[in-house]
């Protein structure tokens, strides 16, 4: 958790110091005017006690004094009176004394006799001094007195100065109880409160403040606490549904995601398990796609699960009507989401199975929760059911709530769209790889002697790379996603998709003179002509008068000339052995040999031989043919007499085109040294690898396919450089790439479907491209990895005659040194 700003903070300690303020303005000053206000009438109360106590004692004093003094005063005795009244003055309170007789001379006297004459003060008295008698009473005198009220108003001020002490402790006391209680009682929980809203809560974590306010303010607190929570359980169900929307538009595999959808429902609906349903419209029926239970530790189903053994449900029962008794099946029927507390309680639905499965597994199924899975034109295309949701404070099986079935509702939706998306893509890429096994099936099914090769070399290509990404050894940092898998399957499907180009007489020319037809049937044909010229030599001879014996010898020689040089051009022509320059130049010797042509060789021709005859000037019949020619019409040009490689090409092609795009002369063909191809034809051929990546370049590939040029184009090229169509050298060149060109050696060398050559056995194959190893024109560790691994052997099990796996010792090929 961060705090906020600086500033909002400190913005907000004011005011609540403010407040605090406020506080104490309102309650000090109504506490000091109450204690001031009790202080001044109690002070008042004590000052009037105390003076009425002063004026009691003052009546008491001249109340008891006065007829005391009447006896000496009735006798005239004023040494008397002058002593009683000297006791008298040691009365506390005494502040003057004065006694006068009838006539008004002072008798006696004490004290400052002048504060006798304040006539407002309440302090003084004057009584008459009366004898009493029984027949009457005389007045004798008079008695003055005032008291002294500075011992009082001393005690008072003592007393005052105490209580305001008293006071001043009293309102310190309450003032420090005043802020100490609402620090406590309110401050101190409010300071807890604005620091928890201050912070910036991680997502799905609820902010607490703790507190032991049994009153308002603690319930206010409370559904802080409250709020909080449904606020970061929300929160994080929020979170976690745009997470999952993430996770699931990532994932690839369908039934992985349906294991997402599930768990996640499963966590953000507190469920304890479930199930995933997808609809099968085909067969009307709703599949399992995973269950899950957690208490139970149950996993079936899923990418990772084991095998569901309980049958699909049906939509519709054998009488057409819909299945409504199962719950998933009415959701998927009436795209309406069913929520159910205790399915022992429910009655609209069928639960005999769930209450059997709780029977078999020591379980209560109680609440339950169905909601369709919709896709974007809110077609269903599966059911999600939850069970058993839980309190998550307590663990206790409750119903599900509003917030979780919206939320399962939220994430149906939400799974309904992506399982869409993983079905299209899963359609599309189905679809993918039909059209591309279509297309490796079309071009081996233009030759029926390579059939099979475009589906046999991704069989060798997977075990090897399989092999590579099992190595712990030289290979241990090389490993392929899922991803690279199907990039690297749908190169090794495509690898010669270039070949659709590539002629088929071309790719099946068993014999040297094969275009569309053997053209040894033509050739045959002039040796059956000279065959008959010699026998009409031998007739005009006879007729001629010539030797019978010498003209039969004569045919016969030229005939069983013609019959030892026919077997010679046929034996050339099958291409089986190596043409040495003696060779070569009898075949010379027989091409010169002639032949009459009687009919117009202008007759009959297609249009690109006449095209290719411009030019030349017609011979008219009859005319000397040579009985081998290399004649104008049999040169192919380029298109336009543009070679369609040039040494400037765009896409970094090494391979030379040659200068005519076919040449058909038949000399030039038998004269071809080894095998039955041309230098035009082994570049067609060879081309096949310039189309194919061309081909492959040219297509909008996303990026994960990015690399398929680059792995089906590579499997001509050689580690030292010498391949074809880029010359590319081993450390240029990707592990995958150099595992298909293994794979196509490999294929091709066993292929029993060759018209050129016999297929070979294991150890055959496996000594020529040891060979190649040390010729350093295969990956020597690839090639070491594909002996010890055993693919070949796996390979040649499944794929050779039986004939062909022979013993095989690869330590014998291990080595640069082959035996």
């Amino acid at each position: 958790m961060n705090p906020r700003t600086a500033s909002g903070p400190t913005a907000s300690l004011r005011r609540r110091g403010t407040l605090r303020f406020r506080l104490l303005a309102v309650y000090v000053p109504v506490l000091v005017l109450v204690l001031l206000t009790l202080f001044a009438g109690m002070e008042w109360r004590v000052n009037r006690q105390a003076m009425a106590a002063l004026e009691q004692r003052l009546e008491i004093f001249v109340s008891t004094n006065a007829p005391v003094l009447a006896a000496p005063m009735w006798v005239y005795d004023d040494g008397l009176t002058d002593s009683l009244v000297s006791v008298m003055s040691g009365h506390p309170d005494l502040l003057a004394i004065e006694v006068r007789n009838t006539f008004g001379d002072v008798v006696a006297a004490h004290g400052p006799v002048e504060a006798l004459d304040r006539d407002s003060s309440v302090l003084t008295r004057s009584v008459p001094i009366i004898k009493r008698e029984i027949d009457g009473s005389t007045v004798v005198g008079d008695l003055h007195v005032a008291f002294d009220d500075s011992r009082v108003r001393q005690a008072l001020t003592r007393s005052i100065i105490t209580d305001a002490i008293t006071i001043g402790v009293v309102l310190a006391v309450l003032i420090a109880l005043v802020v100490v209680t609402t620090g406590r009682l309110v401050f101190r929980p409010l300071d807890r409160l604005y620091r928890a809203m201050c912070i910036d809560p991680e997502v799905g974590q609820p902010r607490r403040v703790e507190h032991e306010s049994p009153d308002e303010l603690g319930a206010v607190i409370d559904a802080f606490n409250a709020m909080e929570r449904r606020r970061a359980d929300l929160q994080g169900s929020h979170a976690r549904l745009i997470d999952l929307g993430i996770l699931m538009g990532s994932e690839h595999n369908p039934k992985r995601l349906t294991e997402t959808i599930l768990e996640a429902a499963c966590d953000l609906c507190h469920s304890d398990g479930g199930t995933v349903y997808l609809l099968n419209e085909e067969e009307d029926r709703l599949e399992f796609a995973i269950i899950l239970n957690r208490s139970l530790d149950i996993r079936l189903g899923g990418a990772e699960g084991d095998p569901i053994p309980f049958a699909p449900l049906p939509l519709h029962l054998p009488d057409g009507q819909p299945n409504n008794a199962n719950v998933a099946v009415h959701a998927a029927l009436t795209g309406v989401g069913v929520n159910i507390p205790d399915v022992y309680n429910a009655e609209a639905f069928d639960f005999t199975g769930p209450q059997a499965f709780d029977a078999a597994n020591t379980y209560r199924t109680t609440s339950l929760l169905a909601v369709p899975l919709t896709n974007r034109q809110n077609d269903i295309i599966g059911v999600l059911q939850l069970i058993n949701a839980s309190d998550p404070e307590t663990g206790r099986v409750v119903a599900f709530d509003a917030p979780r079935a919206s939320i399962a509702r939220a994430l149906g939706a939400q799974a309904g769209v992506a399982l869409e998306n993983q079905m299209l893509l899963e359609a599309q890429r189905h679809l993918l790889d039909s059209f591309i096994e279509l297309m490796a099936g079309a071009i081996d099914a233009k030759s029926p002697y390579t059939g099979g090769h475009c589906s046999r070399v991704p069989e060798i290509t997977r075990l090897l790379t399989e092999a590579a990404c099992a190595d712990t050894e030289t290979f241990r940092d090389f490993n392929l996603t899922q991803a690279e898998w199907y990039e690297l399957h749908i190169a090794s499907w495509l690898h010669d998709c270039g070949k659709v180009t590539s002629p088929e007489y071309v790719i099946d020319k068993a014999t040297k003179l094969e275009t569309i037809v053997n053209r040894i049937h033509e050739i045959r044909t002039r040796f059956e002509v000279l065959w008959r010229d010699a026998e009409i030599t031998e007739c005009r001879a006879l007729l001629a008068g010539t030797d019978p014996e010498a003209a039969r010898r004569d045919r016969e020689q030229a005939q069983a000339a013609l019959q030892d040089d026919f077997a010679f051009v046929a034996a050339c022509n099958i291409g089986g052995e190596f043409m040495d320059d003696a060779r070569i130049d009898r075949l010379k010797t027989i091409a010169a040999r002639t032949w009459i042509r009687h009919f117009d060789d202008r007759l009959g021709l297609s249009l690109g031989e006449e095209q290719r005859l411009d030019g030349v000037p017609p011979s008219s019949p009859p005319s000397e043919e040579r009985l081998l020619d290399d004649k104008p019409e049999h040169s192919v040009p380029w298109p336009d007499n543009v070679p369609p490689i040039t040494a400037d090409n765009s896409y970094g092609f090494t391979m030379t085109a040659p200068d005519k795009q076919f040449n058909f002369g038949e000399l030039y063909n038998l004269s071809v040294r080894r095998g039955t191809l041309t230098e035009e034809e082994r570049f067609k051929i060879n081309d096949h690898m310039i189309q194919t990546i061309m081909m492959l370049e040219s297509l909008p590939l996303p990026k994960h396919l990015r690399r398929v040029p680059e792995y089906a184009g590579g499997h001509h090229e050689k580690m030292d450089g010498t391949g074809y169509p880029r010359g590319l050298e081993g450390a240029t060149m990707s592990i995958p790439a150099r595992i298909m060109a293994i794979a196509d050696i490999f294929e091709a060398l066993t292929a029993a479907d060759r018209p050129y050559k016999t297929p070979k056995t294991v150890s055959e194959a496996l000594k020529i491209m040891s060979f190649m190893r040390n010729d350093n024109h295969i990956d020597a560790e690839l090639f070491d990895l594909f002996l010890r691994s055993g693919v070949w052997r796996t390979y040649a099990e499944t794929h050779l005659r039986p004939e062909q796996i022979d013993a095989v010792d690869i330590n014998l090929y291990k080595s640069s040194v082959t035996g």
